[in-house]
């Protein structure tokens, strides 16, 4: 992503097709799924995210940590005010 973010598209772009070529070979055999859930779309996330948007409701328990940090690092700017918030939702 780093590229991408300096404007180097064609570079980002040459060292993702690597990545996603390493991942391929390397995950051809085993298991990638991150999620910690076990239902009948595990690995396979083209399906798992595809019912997740249709449904609009959360997104899949993989990418949760993923945007819970991002989350984190915003409620910081208000002192991690929005907890209290969150807490009296209960």
């Amino acid at each position: 992503m780093v590229q991408f973010h300096k404007g180097n598209r064609q570079e980002g772009l040459k060292l993702q097709e690597e990545f996603v070529a390493a991942f391929r070979e390397e995950y051809k055999e085993k298991d990638h799924c991150s999620c910690k859930k076990a239902c009948r779309y595990h690995g396979n996330c083209k399906e798992c995210v595809a019912i997740h948007r249709a449904h609009q409701e959360h997104v899949p328990n993989c990418m949760q940590p993923i945007l819970n940090q991002k989350i984190k690092l915003l409620s910081e700017l208000t002192e991690h005010s929005i907890i209290e918030e969150i807490s009296s939702l209960k």
